[in-house]
């Protein structure tokens, strides 16, 4: 198969979909890997690094995207991107369709076969290929956080260890999945107060022996949302539904309650945030307030760590990008009930149910299972 690796082009967003290693396996399995010239410049991978893998280097998009039969990404398509795939083309990538009706509309017009890493399951259930960017953005959380309630950011001026006779801050984390999990161990590292808020009770019961009681759990409830939230130097939003929408747990109503200068990190913005005066921001400015709360809604956190992020990614990813390879997407997704649940996009139709409902586009649902048949 002819795999294509286009520079991403997301404002600040440095991963590139395969490294030279994984680029190197995809090879020696006998398929032809092209890399677009300075593709993994962000990760500190120069184009000789992936001619020494064996892969060939391409001097632009327009040929990536003309001459791959599969194109590996890390970033949802741009719409420019979108208007260069086409029919019979498979995509390998992350999506977040939910909250981007354009992005939706242009993959269906293109006719791709458009694979999400985050939908994609493992037989416990679990999302492999989302979490470990889950797991970056949930460490990442704290010290951008943290950074943002310093005062000259405009935060509250409050250290999250405190120091000896001063009380630590106190961290909030709504949602105890692998980005809550991670946020929480970095906030305890750093010597805050933390809780965390879950509605499931076996997860509450694997935090609670995990962190050894160093954390405090409680159930979700709208109380318990409410009299936390109001009282936290940082909340970190890290609720997860996958493929839909996430749900709305901080209110503007409650936001205003809560205290001047304290501040927000939504890891769930890429679909579409757990506060309802969430909206995407960038690198470029991370950051902006609303009802006296500093907002962080960063949209490719781990963009910022890109060759921690790229290495990570590509653990999870080169197994299931060489099954599409060696055995064609077809095969593939029928030998893997998993893989299939990655498949949001074919043929233009929405083949993944949360996303048609997100988009009100019923009409256009059609079950993976028959699609990809």
């Amino acid at each position: 198969m002819r795999i294509g690796v286009p520079t991403e082009i997301k404002n600040h967003e440095y991963r590139v979909g395969l490294a030279p290693a994984a680029a190197r396996e995809l090879v020696h399995h006998g398929h032809t890997v092209m890399i677009q010239a300075g593709a993994g410049a962000g990760i500190g991978a120069a184009d000789a690094d992936y001619i020494a893998a064996g892969a060939k280097i391409v001097a632009d998009a327009a040929t990536v995207f003309a001459e791959a039969e599969m194109i590996i990404k890390v970033k949802e398509p741009q719409l420019a991107e979108c208007k260069m795939l086409r029919k019979g083309q498979v995509l390998f990538t992350y999506l977040h369709l939910a909250p981007d009706p354009e992005q939706a509309a242009a993959l269906m017009a293109s006719g791709v076969t458009a694979i999400a890493y985050e939908t994609v399951t493992a037989a416990d259930g679990s999302l492999p290929l989302l979490a470990p960017m889950s797991e970056v953005a949930g460490r990442m959380s704290i010290q951008a956080g943290a950074h943002a309630l310093e005062k000259a950011q405009g935060g509250r001026g409050v250290l999250l260890g405190g120091v000896p006779g001063v009380a630590p801050g106190k961290v909030v984390i709504l949602g105890g999945g692998v980005a809550g999990t991670n946020a929480a161990h970095v906030a305890l590292g750093s010597g805050a107060d933390v809780t965390i808020i879950e509605k499931s009770l076996s997860r509450i019961r694997h935090l609670d022996a995990i962190f050894g009681g160093r954390a405090k759990t409680v159930y979700s409830t709208m109380d318990a949302v409410e009299a936390h939230v109001t009282t936290a130097d940082l909340v970190i939003g890290s609720v997860l539904i996958p493929g839909a929408n996430a749900p709305k747990l901080v209110t503007r109503a409650l936001l205003k309650k809560m205290m001047p200068g304290s501040v927000i990190v939504d890891i769930a913005i890429d679909q579409g945030g757990c506060l309802e005066t969430s909206r995407a921001t960038t690198h470029d400015a991370p950051t902006f307030v609303e009802e006296g709360v500093i907002h962080y809604c960063v949209a490719n956190m781990p963009g910022a760590v890109a060759r921690t992020s790229t290495l990570a990614l590509n653990n999870a990813t080169l197994p299931y990008a060489i099954a599409l390879a060696d055995k064609g997407w077809k095969q593939a997704l029928a030998d893997d009930a998993g893989l299939r649940n990655g498949l949001n996009i074919h043929a233009g139709k929405i083949t993944y149910k949360a996303v048609a409902d997100a988009l009100g586009r019923t009409a256009d649902y059609c079950a993976a299972a028959t699609c990809a048949a």
